[in-house]
């Protein structure tokens, strides 16, 4: 990849950590599980839209994500609970793509040139789909990726496919771990990661039958 390339991927990575830096400790504290829990139950009845808007605030603030899902699994049980945090997980990844695409196309192109953003988009159209699905459940990497899918205009039925392939297992695993209070991260990680690959692997098949 060209320097403006690289460029371009640090400032969008850049643009995501640094609000980790700065608030990271804060967010942590505040947004404990049942700090999270306490603060989304505040809204009574509207505490499901409360964690679906946390959880799109992710996109520009340092929001512990997985913490606001198992919280919205110990609120609303595993079922409804995954619903609503695959729903927010989901949303904050496409309100993500769509602002990028619609908005930061001519100033992605500015900064790492036509070239290096036609690498992108050839990097994208080979390896997007993996790229997304597998990073929903890493830390940084999904609101850059997401954002990144939108700057090169990757196709949108693949994006939205990908991100459904991620958020999906995501979402239904951390509110199953809020709600049955399971304590295993390293099966958790192992379930976020396999089962998003599995479920990309199917869609990848079909959509090309």
């Amino acid at each position: 990849m060209t320097s403006r390339l690289w460029l371009l991927i640090l400032l969008l990575l850049a643009s995501i950590i640094v609000p980790f830096m700065i608030w990271g400790e804060q967010f942590d504290a505040a947004l404990s599980l049942e700090g999270a829990k306490g603060w989304m139950e505040r809204y009574g009845a509207w505490a499901w839209l409360a964690g679906i808007a946390l959880l799109c605030a992710d996109i520009v603030l340092p929001v512990p994500s997985t913490i606001v899902m198992s919280a919205l699994g110990l609120i609303y049980g595993w079922w409804l609970g995954g619903l609503i945090a695959s729903a927010g997980s989901f949303l904050s990844g496409l309100i993500a793509y769509v602002a990028c695409r619609f908005a930061g196309h001519s100033a992605a192109e500015w900064i790492a040139g036509k070239d290096g953003l036609a690498k992108a988009e050839r990097l994208f159209e080979k390896h997007g789909g993996w790229l997304v699905a597998l990073s929903r459940s890493l830390p940084v990497l999904p609101e850059a990726l997401a954002c990144l899918a939108g700057l090169v205009r990757m196709p949108w039925k693949t994006f939205v496919i990908a991100l459904g392939c991620g958020t999906l297992p995501l979402g239904f695993t951390f509110a199953a771990i809020g709600a049955i209070g399971v304590d295993r991260p390293g099966l958790t990680i192992a379930l976020s990661i396999a089962v998003p690959a599995v479920l990309w692997l199917i869609a990848g098949r079909l959509m090309k039958h």
